[in-house]
C-alpha cells in the first residue's frame, strides 16, 4: 500500500490492482465495505474475510476494527469509503487506506466479469 495520498488529497488511497496483489499473496489486511447491506449481493470482491460496516453506522461500530491493523475501505466508487477513510483517521486510525474507485475501479483493474451498478 502506498502512503501515497491521492493529488490534493488528505485520503491515502490502494489501487484495485495492488490490492489485489496483496490479498493473493496472503498479505494480512482488513477488508471493510462501507456500502449498504444489500449491495454486496449485486456485486462485491472475491470473499476475504471483509467486514459490512455500512457508511452509516461507522461512527457506532468503531469498537470492531483494531487500530493496529491495516484497513482497505471500499465502496461502490471510492466516495462513501473515501469519506470513510478520512473519518477513521481522524480517529486515530494510522493504517487506513481508500480502495480507488472502489467496485467500479475493480471492474476495471482486476475482474470485468463483475456487475456494474
Amino acid at each position: 500500500m502506498t502512503d501515497g495520498k491521492a493529488p490534493g488529497s488528505e485520503i491515502p488511497e490502494i489501487t484495485p490492482t495492488e490490492l489485489n496483489e496483496r490479498m493473493t499473496k496472503g498479505q494480512p489486511i482488513t477488508l471493510v465495505d462501507v456500502r449498504e447491506p444489500h449491495e454486496p449481493e449485486i456485486a462485491d470482491l472475491p470473499a476475504w474475510g471483509q467486514k459490512l460496516i455500512p457508511l452509516r453506522e461507522l461512527p457506532d461500530r468503531l469498537d470492531e476494527l483494531q487500530h493496529d491493523e491495516p484497513l482497505v475501505l471500499y465502496c461502490r466508487s471510492g466516495s462513501r469509503s473515501g469519506f470513510a477513510t478520512r473519518f477513521l483517521r481522524e480517529q486515530g486510525f494510522e493504517k487506513v487506506w481508500n480502495l480507488k474507485g472502489g467496485m467500479l475501479g475493480w471492474k476495471r483493474e482486476v475482474d470485468p466479469s463483475i456487475q456494474e451498478y
